[in-house]
């Protein structure tokens, strides 16, 4: 499988018995459809993202990006409770791809968080 961003090669990793593939160049993240959901609810999870978060965010601009799976174009999607979280999920639901340090923020909710979703 080829990174969808940067069209580098993609390795496979397993962390709680959840296989994602992780850029060996830009370091993103794709989880297989609610992969990225299961694995947020497992202590640690956070280590699966080890990519620069200042070379993730340099792809947030990157439009058109195409689904590994089905080839389609994914749409950008912000997480409900992090809305500064912007990641690009697969309209068939195959998965989602997180730019290098956005799985981190995603996994680690501050109380900075919990405000900025009540007000």
């Amino acid at each position: 499988m080829d990174c969808p961003k940067c069209k580098s090669e993609m390795e496979f990793a397993d962390i709680g018995g959840i296989h994602v593939s992780r850029c060996l160049q830009c370091r993103g993240i794709w989880f297989k459809e609610d992969g990225h959901q299961r694995l947020r609810k497992i202590k640690g999870s956070q280590a699966i993202d080890i990519g620069d978060a200042e070379i993730g965010r340099s792809f947030d601009d990157a439009l058109d990006i195409p689904c590994p799976v089905c080839g389609e174009i994914m749409q950008r999607a912000a997480d409900p409770s992090q809305s500064h979280i912007v990641f690009e999920a697969c309209a068939a639901g195959h998965g989602v791809f997180f730019d290098a340090g956005e799985y981190k923020d995603y996994k680690e909710r501050t109380l900075g968080d919990f405000f900025k979703k009540i007000f």
